[in-house]
């Protein structure tokens, strides 16, 4: 961490990532009836931690975040998405068909729900991905050179 940047700064950045990361989760749950979902909650969570790696430097930021976490959920990701849509091939639906995750002989609602349900399973992998792949770009793209003297905490 730089001595010239401002103690105000770190405050409130440090702060305010809880209140990213909540919104983020409000914009996933909020995608399917209107703007939002699984891509625009894992950029805005992926932009808190690039908050405290810009704030409090690249190794502040991996350690928010470490290299194997980021590793372990892009698959995981894309493990959900895949998983949904194979249980609805299962079910004797079509792929990514939510309404037969509720069962053969479910009633109206029942099918409702499971169409719910479903499609949040669905945005929750895409934000999984999206959060991970964000998060990798940016570190990716950020690592000091071999020949700056190491990471900054």
């Amino acid at each position: 961490m730089s001595d010239a940047q401002s103690p105000v700064i770190r405050y409130v950045a440090r702060r305010a990532v809880p209140f990213i990361q909540l919104y983020a989760l409000y914009v996933l749950g909020h995608g399917e009836d209107g703007p939002g979902g699984g891509f625009q909650g894992g950029v805005i969570f992926a932009s808190s931690i690039v908050l405290l790696a810009l704030v409090f430097g690249y190794g502040a930021g991996r350690k928010a975040c470490p290299e194997r976490i980021s590793d372990f959920i892009s698959p995981l990701g894309c493990l959900v998405y895949a998983s949904i849509g194979l249980l609805c091939l299962l079910m004797g639906g079509m792929f990514l068909e939510y309404a037969r995750l509720a069962g053969p002989d479910a009633s109206d609602h029942a099918k409702h729900a499971a169409h719910h349900f479903g499609l949040i399973g669905i945005e929750a992998g895409v934000m999984l991905t999206v959060t991970a792949s964000m998060v990798t770009l940016f570190f990716e793209m950020a690592r000091p050179a071999p020949d700056e003297g190491g990471l900054d905490e």
